[in-house]
């Protein structure tokens, strides 16, 4: 009789699946009552759907280094026109990524909140991090 094969022990290939199929329900219970909702994880999408324009993402992450920049030192700043810059800027703002504050005739933005600098914050870690610390990403 040949060797029981281990889930993705002998293909790489094979690391998507299991090769026996084997259900604990203790364990599958106990993950379902701590695990998002459907509703959460949409919202959750949409966010790093909003993020994944590096655009904005760039907008973000100046936006967070400076702790409040008007549209016009923004644009500067990325180097991108004021329209483009506003045109990101209202959807960060309706996802609820960024606020504005009118002093004047200025409009000035800032993060929403303090999550927006930790999920950027992480995700640059662990971007650089990389495989093995080569800062190149990984395979997706």
């Amino acid at each position: 009789m040949p060797d029981e094969v281990i889930c993705g022990k002998h293909d790489e290939g094979s690391l998507d699946r299991c090769d026996v199929v084997v259900v604990d329900p203790e364990r599958v219970r106990a993950v379902r009552a701590r695990l998002v909702t459907a509703a959460e994880t949409e919202r959750m999408a949409a966010v790093f759907k909003v993020l994944a324009d590096p655009s904005r993402c760039r907008l973000v992450a100046a936006i967070i280094e400076a702790g409040e920049l008007c549209v016009c030192d923004l644009a500067a700043t990325v180097d991108m026109s004021e329209s483009n810059v506003s045109h990101h800027l209202r959807v960060l703002r309706s996802h609820g990524l960024v606020r504005a504050r009118r002093d004047g005739k200025m409009v000035f933005y800032s993060p929403d909140d303090a999550h927006i600098r930790v999920l950027l914050d992480i995700t640059r870690e662990h971007v650089l991090h990389g495989p093995e610390g080569t800062g190149g990403g990984g395979a997706a």
